[in-house]
């Protein structure tokens, strides 16, 4: 069910994933149930979140469909999110969605190995779909899951990643950029680890998720041990205003990153214009 007015919704919870405090996950209720009831949604796909006064911006949905609460984890990057950093536990505010596309967990993918490689804090999207996948483990593959940011304390979801590690079905590989101390974990670029652990094309899809410059250097590594771009999932964003494919300030050529996406395919993502 996609609307076209705000969802009224109220914040359960707030954590504050990050030292810097510049990401924070919020748990969100709807205040009708009804709107509960109809709500579905397809991990990659996002919301557009509303404070008033202040506007609307585009998040991605951090929990899965197999979950009961609804997370958003909100990067403070520009007036919008400064303002909803700025709300506490009771507050009200809008939901739009879901909106745009998201990855086929239950289409091609089904029956894949899955290799999930998220930077920084594009792992939102992709902790929404681990936990769509590990609630129906069964139906999937190997799971490779590679994830890196800048230091330790920019890790987030840190007492999941714990509970993750501690799984036997998962493939797990934390990294930080740079020497931390206190830390024994992984060293190096997300492209190096991923590099280094080299997971098989074979029968398998690649969900990618990060900076544009680390997706950049994530593929030759990958494509030197036979993946092919069909294989590879990306997640875009760009200038997204309506969410809806409406005021078309998103769009690559003649498609639109916020109706046709932002889940594409590699193959498809270099079939757009250069000017991406």
């Amino acid at each position: 069910m996609i609307s076209f007015m705000p969802y009224p919704v109220r914040i359960e919870d707030i954590v504050v994933e990050t030292e810097d405090g510049s990401l924070k996950t919020f748990t969100l209720a709807f205040e009708q149930e009804r709107h509960r009831k109809g709500w579905q949604h397809v991990p990659g796909q996002f919301v557009m979140l509303s404070v008033a006064g202040a506007g609307e911006a585009p998040v991605g949905l951090a929990s899965s469909p197999t979950e009961e609460t609804l997370l958003c984890t909100v990067n403070r990057a520009g007036m919008v999110t400064t303002a909803l950093h700025q709300l506490k536990v009771g507050d009200r505010l809008g939901l739009r969605g879901p909106l745009g596309n998201g990855f086929p967990l239950d289409g091609e993918m089904k029956g894949k190995n899955i290799v999930m490689i998220a930077g920084g804090f594009a792992v939102t999207i992709l902790r929404a779909a681990l936990m769509a996948v590990l609630a129906r483990r069964q139906d999937y593959g190997r799971v490779t899951f590679i994830y890196g940011a800048r230091s330790p304390g920019m890790l987030l979801y840190q007492q999941e990643l714990r509970q993750w590690a501690q799984r036997g079905d998962i493939d797990l590989y934390v990294t930080i950029d740079r020497e931390a101390p206190g830390w024994a974990g992984l060293v190096g670029f997300v492209p190096t680890i991923a590099a280094q652990v080299a997971p098989s094309p074979e029968n398998s899809v690649a969900l990618i998720c990060g900076p544009p410059i680390m997706i950049k250097f994530t593929m030759p590594p990958l494509e030197a041990i036979g993946w092919k771009d069909e294989q590879v999932y990306l997640s875009l964003e760009n200038r997204m205003k309506c969410g809806q494919g409406l005021c078309c300030h998103c769009n690559v050529g003649p498609t639109l990153v916020c109706k046709d996406g932002p889940v594409f395919t590699r193959a498809q993502v270099k079939r757009l214009p250069m000017e991406y």
